[in-house]
């Protein structure tokens, strides 16, 4: 029987656990730093309304990570103003951080030149492509901005569960590995289709590697952009034993030209997956690039501190 001020003798005594500090404390958003370069996207491809409704998701997602973010658009081929080049973007940028300056210290403010890149430019690309990459250095270059350039987002885990949720959502992969039940079209062999030629096809196969531990079936990449690739590798998964074979697209999308992706596949008789697109990732992958360039490090929004 328990006293007015605890149990009775020889009963155990439940003490409440000290709480750790700060424990399931929602962290202070980070933000921005005031005075940060602009983010800005270099997408690659033929500028449409569709190309540029992805970028903006990209673009909204990264912004959504780290608020107070500058983050802006160019590409890479454009004629049209309503789709600003990326040297036109940059140059911007450039004259708008000036024009600041010169504002502030006509107004008796005591401010120092400004210093350090105007711009940390992220290519829109998930492996590498020597040639794009050129193109969008030499885009910096006529910008006559100071503009570090970041590496492109793969490989990366992320982009493993990305092409993961493309070929479930075509039907070909199931959504959950741990669940008891079967897709009827889910492939026993995947071609992770790139561009960019052999350094790409290299770089996929570290993300296939991760994509293959999660759908316990082979998975190859292979290169759009060299004719007969695509074909070549669903020989060979089909030599292995896979019979029912699908094409993930390593790709964001703009990338890669019109019907390539769709003659590839039909040449291998594969059936394909979408575009990786502006899935959730992507906007973080991009983030992360601007991110390590500047050395800060984004609290994703609503994750708890454990």
């Amino acid at each position: 029987m328990s006293s007015p001020t605890g149990p009775a003798s020889g009963l155990p005594v439940r003490m409440p656990r000290p709480r750790q500090p700060g424990r399931h404390r929602r962290p202070e958003p980070v933000v921005a730093p005031e005075g940060a370069p602009a983010l800005v996207l270099a997408v690659p491809g033929t500028p449409s309304p569709a190309v540029r409704s992805l970028a903006e998701e990209v673009i909204s997602i990264a912004r959504s990570e780290l608020p107070g973010l500058d983050a802006r658009i160019g590409y890479l081929d454009s004629a049209d103003h309503e789709y600003p080049t990326l040297d036109a973007v940059l140059a911007h940028a450039a004259a708008e951080r000036t024009a600041r300056f010169e504002q502030a210290r006509a107004a008796g403010q005591d401010v120092t030149a400004p210093d350090g890149p105007v711009a940390v430019v992220v290519p829109l690309l998930a492996g590498p492509d020597s040639a794009l990459i050129r193109r969008v250095r030499q885009a910096v270059m006529d910008s006559r901005a100071a503009a570090e350039l970041t590496d492109v987002l793969g490989p990366h885990p992320l982009l493993a569960e990305a092409l993961h949720v493309r070929l479930s959502e075509a039907g070909l992969a199931r959504a959950d590995r741990a669940r008891l039940f079967t897709v009827a079209t889910a492939a026993d062999g995947i071609i992770l289709a790139t561009v960019g030629g052999d350094e790409a096809v290299q770089a996929a196969g570290i993300t296939g590697m991760l994509l293959a531990a999660r759908l316990a079936v082979p998975v190859m990449a292979a290169a759009l952009d060299q004719e007969g690739s695509i074909a070549a590798m669903a020989d060979q998964l089909r030599g292995s034993g896979s019979m029912q074979l699908a094409v993930a697209p390593y790709l964001i999308g703009p990338e890669v030209g019109d019907g390539l992706l769709d003659a590839a596949a039909k040449e291998a008789d594969c059936l394909a997956a979408d575009p990786l697109g502006a899935y959730p990732a992507i906007g973080k992958l991009v983030l992360s690039q601007y991110a390590a360039a500047l050395g800060i490090t984004p609290q994703p929004q609503g994750s708890p501190v454990h």
